[in-house]
């Protein structure tokens, strides 16, 4: 059996406006930057992978929920910019695909943008397990995360999603290998992903926004209980691998950097 994967996409599922100090500690407050909110197709001899799904649909486009979740008064960040186009069986529907081909999704944490599309993908007829890390999931249940969205953990009939519950790294396929980098939040997992040419891809996550913190190793702006060297440990963890590895490492929420990659359809390979 190949020891590689055969093909990864990017996928944008939305942009988001902010402040960029949620994005690097303690820097860039007052600066607005726009950032892709990314998922990643990974196709393997065993199947295809999800990593992450974007954010729910519904929550911003229906004005009860939007003002539920999103209101600005009681969530600075507001709402991401969420186009029909950009929902992930749109995407899947390009590649002459639909969510039940989907054979595994890899959530690397529960924040809305990288969490919320469950709940879609389920209900257009994918039935692939969810892989996640235990202590993300237990931090989620405690409530103290408030970006994570408590809906999104759940079905439409109100019942818990299932998850697959893992505890450190793993062989998540062949050349897809789970990397622990906590700091952002709890249980926060990379991707290092081997390809059929060239550089090996290491997807950060959100434990580097922008290259900026990778660059100059800086904490995301929001962290897990204020774990500031557990994240800046991350980074160079990532580094270190990227270094041993011959990786691109990529950040996750960073436009330019985005820009840089083949415009979907195409494929990394």
């Amino acid at each position: 059996m190949k020891n590689h994967a055969l093909r990864l996409w990017p996928l944008l599922t939305a942009t988001h406006r902010y402040d960029k100090s949620i994005s690097t500690f303690n820097r860039g407050q007052g600066e607005l930057i726009e950032a892709p909110i990314l998922a990643y197709l990974i196709e393997t001899p065993q199947g295809r992978i999800l990593y992450d799904v974007g954010c729910d649909h519904a929550k911003i486009h229906t004005p009860a929920l939007r003002d539920r979740y999103y209101n600005p008064a009681s969530f600075a960040m507001g709402a991401p910019d969420m186009r029909e186009e950009q929902r992930i069986p749109h995407h899947l529907a390009r590649l002459g695909l639909t969510p039940a081909d989907v054979d595994l999704i890899f959530i690397g944490h529960l924040h809305f943008d990288h969490a919320g599309g469950l709940k879609e993908l389920k209900r257009c007829g994918c039935g692939a397990e969810v892989h996640l890390q235990r202590d993300e999931w237990d931090a989620a249940c405690s409530g103290l995360d408030g970006a994570v969205f408590e809906d999104d953990l759940l079905d439409d009939s109100g019942c818990a999603l299932q998850f697959r519950l893992h505890q450190g790294e793993y062989t998540v396929a062949p050349g897809v290998t789970a990397v622990a980098t906590p700091g952002h939040t709890a249980g926060h997992m990379s991707l290092l992903i081997e390809l059929p040419q060239g550089q090996p891809v290491l997807l950060a996550g959100d434990a580097a926004d922008l290259q900026e913190n990778i660059d100059h190793e800086i904490a995301p702006g929001t962290l897990w209980q204020g774990r500031e060297a557990q994240a800046v440990d991350s980074i160079r963890k990532l580094k270190a691998l990227a270094r041993e590895t011959g990786a691109r490492l990529w950040p996750n929420h960073d436009m330019a950097f985005f820009r840089s990659l083949p415009a979907f359809p195409n494929a990394v390979i």
